[in-house]
């Protein structure tokens, strides 16, 4: 199945015209036709079934002809993860997080962080095509970065982890989730957290925890926290 994207999408449309761009991908790349079936989501959990009425290349339209939509799941997960000093691992990081299963994911600017700025605009097309490839319904939400300290200030719910790498007493991750229990899971910079970023985190409640026994890249420890998070709750 192709999945495309639009966030415009709703269920009061009847029939929906896809982009210049998007129809030369499905009339010349796809080589769809009249009459051909196509499948859209809108990112908040529906999924549309159309039929192709115009195979345009400059506007194709479609009719919707199904709507279906998808129950989220039962707890919120939300990675806080300072971006990566190679941009690419950052991007390679959300790809695959987008496909494991993630709801919201939040770039963290730490003491150690040695990349300050991102481009929000190029990371969402990166998760609305992992999203699209891994067939999901559901568009993970990614913020605007923000400093450590101004994410400290926030109200923080649900079970609260942090994985840093001082020599301390550290329960496994997978014993501390619990199914169906929100949970955020911050993860520091290739320099790790400061002490001070440590207490911090300690000071709002959140509790420190081992990814394993092997230090892991920023990305790698992401991952990891991920799927942990994921085969807990789909175990």
């Amino acid at each position: 199945m192709q999945l495309f994207y639009n966030p415009r999408l709703d269920t009061s449309a009847s029939q929906f015209t896809f982009s210049e761009e998007e129809s030369k991908h499905i009339v010349k790349v796809l080589r769809k036709k009249k009459d051909d079936i196509l499948h859209i989501t809108n990112g908040n959990g529906y999924l549309f079934e159309a039929k192709i009425i115009d195979a345009s290349v400059k506007m194709c339209k479609a009719e919707i002809i199904d709507t279906d939509k998808k129950h989220p799941k039962m707890y919120w997960f939300h990675l806080v993860v300072a971006p990566t000093k190679m941009n690419d691992r950052f991007e390679w990081f959300l790809e695959k997080a987008t496909e494991i299963g993630v709801n919201e994911i939040t770039p963290i600017i730490c003491e150690n962080s040695e990349r300050k700025v991102i481009k929000l605009e190029r990371l969402q097309k990166v998760i609305q095509s992992a999203m699209k490839q891994s067939l999901q319904t559901f568009l993970p939400k990614l913020n605007a970065p923000i400093s450590y300290k101004e994410y400290m200030a926030k109200a923080q719910e649900g079970l609260l982890f942090i994985a840093h790498c001082e020599d301390e007493e550290k329960l496994d991750l997978k014993r501390r989730v619990a199914p169906d229990k929100d949970v955020t899971v911050l993860i520091g910079p290739e320099g790790d957290f400061s002490k001070t970023e440590i207490s911090q985190a300690y000071e709002k409640g959140f509790l420190p925890v081992s990814l394993g026994e092997n230090r892991l890249r920023t990305e790698t420890a992401a991952i990891v926290a991920c799927t942990t998070v994921n085969m807990i709750n789909n175990g």
